[in-house]
């Protein structure tokens, strides 16, 4: 199996209905290229989707953790955002890797499992289902299995 790099960006989001009356949520990308677009043999072909993830900017512990607010009663005041203790006094020092506030997004994220549903050689559009990281126009990558008939071979 060999595996064919597209390179593209990321238009927008849409549904499909399929011949058996399916709704298939599907993700429109345009490809820099399309003469690789006119076989169809990159159609029902699972794959390998690389992007990178919406920018958050500088977030708190609670959006980019999942901490839990301290009660709003008892005398919290205005602390009930707060992460709370992180560490003992015997170290005297922070552990690296401390789940703190931050910069959240803006990374490298690779989802397999998708499919290509539909091709439009003419716009040079593929469309995948399913979502796929990043804001509307980020650049992106598909990797796809190409499966090729071996020479001799009997179809």
């Amino acid at each position: 199996m060999e595996k064919a790099t597209l390179k593209g960006k990321k238009l927008h989001m849409s549904q499909i209905f399929m011949d058996n009356g399916k709704v298939v949520p599907v993700t429109v990308v345009e490809l820099e290229s399309a003469e690789i677009l006119q076989a169809d043999n990159f159609l029902n072909m699972p794959v390998v989707v690389v992007g990178k993830s919406k920018g958050k900017g500088f977030t708190g512990g609670i959006k980019r953790w999942g901490f839990r607010m301290q009660g709003r009663t008892r005398g919290a005041s205005d602390k009930v955002r707060a992460p709370g203790s992180i560490g003992a006094q015997t170290p005297s020092r922070v552990f690296k890797g401390k789940k703190m506030a931050g910069h959240k997004g803006n990374v490298r994220i690779t989802v397999s499992g998708l499919k290509i549903v539909n091709i439009n050689p003419e716009l040079k559009q593929v469309m995948v289902s399913g979502p796929i990281p990043g804001a509307r126009n980020s650049k992106i990558t598909l990797k796809v299995e190409v499966a090729q008939a071996k020479e001799g071979a009997q179809a």
